[in-house]
């Protein structure tokens, strides 16, 4: 069995590794969102997010992963993580990154294309009795009107 290398605390190599993650560490800080704190407004729905450069984000709750249909006291137990990086729900067992938030992206990859699917990108695109008969009553006053083409 192969003995693990354990570098020495003096080691010049170690040392610089360390001075590159604490560089890069206060480059993310200066460069990507931070929180300082978080709440959940039960009367709008939205959690809010207070940024340590003073600005404030809110999303609806029901488009975060994890978020939708929970109870309001559930919801108000939101924790900031201490790096300010995440959002977490202890008893929902949900954790959200707040780049990503601010980003629009609310959960995985199948949660943001069940979003999309729901009415994101393809906002429109639903058929119902309801919208059909609007356009068939669209089209007896001759429809939409034609584009007018520059010359």
């Amino acid at each position: 069995m192969k003995k693990l290398r354990i570098p020495e605390p003096t080691d010049p190599e170690f040392l610089a590794q360390i001075e590159r993650a604490r560089a890069a560490a206060k480059a993310a800080d200066e460069s990507e969102p931070r929180a300082v704190s978080a709440s959940y407004d039960a009367s709008t729905g939205r959690v809010r997010i207070d940024l340590v450069n003073g600005c404030v984000f809110e999303f609806p709750a029901e488009l975060g992963q994890g978020l939708r249909g929970a109870e309001p006291t559930d919801l108000a137990q939101v924790e900031v993580y201490p790096d300010g990086e995440g959002l977490h729900w202890e008893t929902l067992d949900v954790d959200l990154s707040v780049p990503g938030l601010m980003a629009g992206v609310f959960g995985g990859r199948a949660w943001m294309r069940a979003l999309a699917a729901r009415g994101g990108k393809k906002g429109g695109a639903a058929r119902s009795e309801a919208k059909a008969a609007a356009a068939r009553e669209n089209g007896k006053k001759g429809g939409r009107p034609r584009k007018e083409r520059a010359a």
